[in-house]
């Protein structure tokens, strides 16, 4: 069984990620990584050449290939949930957690990130957050078996839930 964890941008997805899968000796693997690592070229790339739906495709084709390993935490990019087979196939050997934060919150956390191209024309960072997160959030709440607020916590204390979590709901893994 595997650790998914959702959520938008600067909520923790990757840093907590990695410190669960170090805890529970579990491999720890971002899906935009992978879909970098599969098309050889970066994300800004990969949607100026194929446009959001053939990122979307591949983020697709990644999300079935990890849903069928095992033993992993899925560090999934912010839109993964746009579509609904992607969380369909996650969850059927995943538990699915999802990391969220205040609009504020995410804004200060990736503001200077350069990692992503926008997701709306002609708005503001601020604006562009506060849009897609709104429209996301009934996903996110949709595809979770259960929720981690990021605002005021850190990494390691989100980790920490999410390792007691996987305890109480998803595996039998233990720490050294």
């Amino acid at each position: 069984m595997n650790i998914v964890l959702i959520g938008y941008r600067g909520t923790g997805k990757s840093h907590v990620g990695r410190l669960v899968g170090k805890r529970l000796k579990m491999g720890c693997i971002s899906m935009d990584g992978r879909i970098v690592e599969k098309a050889g070229i970066t994300i800004p790339e990969i949607v100026q050449r194929c446009g959001w739906p053939g990122f979307r495709d591949l983020e697709s084709e990644v999300a079935r290939e990890l849903a069928g390993r095992d033993n992993l935490v899925i560090d999934t990019g912010g839109g993964v949930i746009e579509r609904p087979e992607n969380i369909e196939a996650l969850s059927v050997n995943g538990m699915v957690v999802w990391l969220k934060a205040s609009v504020a919150n995410i804004v200060a956390r990736i503001q200077r990130g350069t990692e992503r191209p926008a997701l709306t024309e002609g708005k503001s960072f601020t604006d562009e957050v506060a849009e897609v997160l709104g429209r996301r959030t009934p996903l996110y709440q949709a595809a979770a078996a259960f929720e981690i607020d990021t605002d005021a916590s850190s990494v390691h204390e989100v980790a920490d839930q999410v390792v007691a979590l996987w305890r109480r709901h998803g595996g039998s893994q233990q720490p050294s």
